[in-house]
């Protein structure tokens, strides 16, 4: 595959989170693609990704798009329908937006892996679009704006020759909103950045972004009540309202280095992982390093964190523990899985937690992804007679 010209396309380069460590897998494997995104804010990615040949849309140059480019929702399908990517063989879209709707390249092959069908149209639309989040005015022109948005995303479904999802999960979403089916890549963790620990510290950890349907204020209102430490890594929209909320027992870090991040995890007592989420990096790397997971029992966490049984054991013959689930997203289910989790702490094995991990490991994904793109490919020239 070194002799195709590759583009890959992502949604934006606005900071490193889990989409941005799979892209960066796949700068990696094709490091000779250029890459195409609505806005790139310079220094806010890795350097394999900033190493790239980075091409960016209208919306890189409009006022405030660096900070604001959320608000400039309505534009993302003619930003992304302007790239043209005539004279490639390839079109590796990696999506939670709209990078899955870039066009077909002509006599050419789109291969999409998608995080999620876009959130803000889908799923999503009441945690972004509510009393608590807008203004009645914003809510008004949302509703007609987010229908024409799902009927555009649906129908450029068509522009994509395979779907790989991040999860089983996922591949459900992509099933219902596409009507497609798609193949499951598990996304990656990046397991030599983490390591147990034998020093054990007495607060619980929240590495997010502080955005509505993290469910944040959940963990923060249920830490209130029971007073044990918590801290939160991470910024977002929200930084303001949850700091406001919270009580002195919670402490917000911002942004972390990845040294500093490790040691967080490492030490902490275990993970709280309050939000659905379609596959969720972040549980893995707390068990890379050695710690257990308290996560609302729904989506993609599901497939990564091995619960541990009412009981307090498991059976013999299941895989060992991981984490601990609560199944309703209230106060006092968190509270009482995290009250289970004060009375169990000590049957998580930490070898095990990250032997869990090591399933997901980011070399495993890079082998599966250019195993399959490869497949795929002398599938399409099979299919072409090229």
């Amino acid at each position: 595959m070194e002799d195709l010209r590759i583009a890959i396309v992502h949604d934006w380069l606005t900071g490193m989170r889990g989409g941005e460590k799979c892209l960066e897998v796949f700068c990696e494997l094709f490091p000779r693609a250029d890459l195409y995104t609505l806005v790139h804010r310079p220094g806010a990615v890795s350097a394999i990704i900033e190493r790239a040949d980075i091409h960016t849309s209208f919306i890189d140059s409009l006022p405030f798009s660096h900070r604001l480019y959320r608000h400039f929702l309505p534009l993302f399908p003619s930003a992304i329908e302007r790239f043209d990517f005539t004279g490639y063989d390839l079109v590796f879209s990696s999506s939670h937006c709209v990078a899955k709707s870039a066009r077909r390249p002509p006599g050419g092959l789109h291969v999409s892996y998608v995080y999620t069908p876009m959130r803000y149209a889908w799923d999503l639309y009441d945690s972004y679009f509510n009393e608590k989040t807008s203004g009645p005015l914003t809510r008004w022109i949302a509703r007609p704006a987010m229908c024409r948005l799902r009927e555009w995303d649906r129908a450029t479904a068509e522009r994509v020759d395979c779907f790989l999802a991040v999860s089983k999960h996922v591949a459900d979403r992509i099933r219902r909103s596409y009507n497609r089916e798609s193949h499951v890549i598990p996304g990656p963790v990046d397991t030599r950045r983490f390591a147990i620990s034998s020093r054990i510290e007495d607060y619980y950890l929240i590495v997010s972004a502080l955005v509505p349907y993290k469910r944040i204020d959940l963990a923060v209102r249920s830490f209130n009540q029971s007073g044990l430490a918590l801290k939160v890594v991470g910024s977002g929209p929200d930084f303001k309202r949850l700091r406001k909320l919270a009580a002195r027992n919670i402490e917000f870090l911002g942004y972390v280095s990845d040294e500093e991040l490790a040691g967080l995890y490492a030490r902490c007592r275990a993970l709280v992982f309050p939000g659905e989420e379609d596959f969720g990096i972040v549980p893995l790397e707390a068990q890379a390093s050695g710690r257990p997971v308290v996560a609302h029992g729904k989506g993609g966490v599901l497939e990564t964190v091995v619960p541990l049984n009412p009981a307090g054991q498991n059976p013999c013959g299941q895989e060992p523990p991981t984490g601990i689930f609560f199944y309703e997203q209230s106060e006092a289910a968190l509270t009482s899985a995290v009250g289970q989790m004060e009375k169990n702490i000590s049957r998580f094995c930490p070898d095990l937690l990250r032997k869990q991990a090591m399933r997901f490991d980011r070399e495993v994904f890079k082998a599966r992804i250019l195993q399959y793109v490869r497949s795929e490919w002398m599938r399409f020239q099979w299919k072409t007679g090229s």
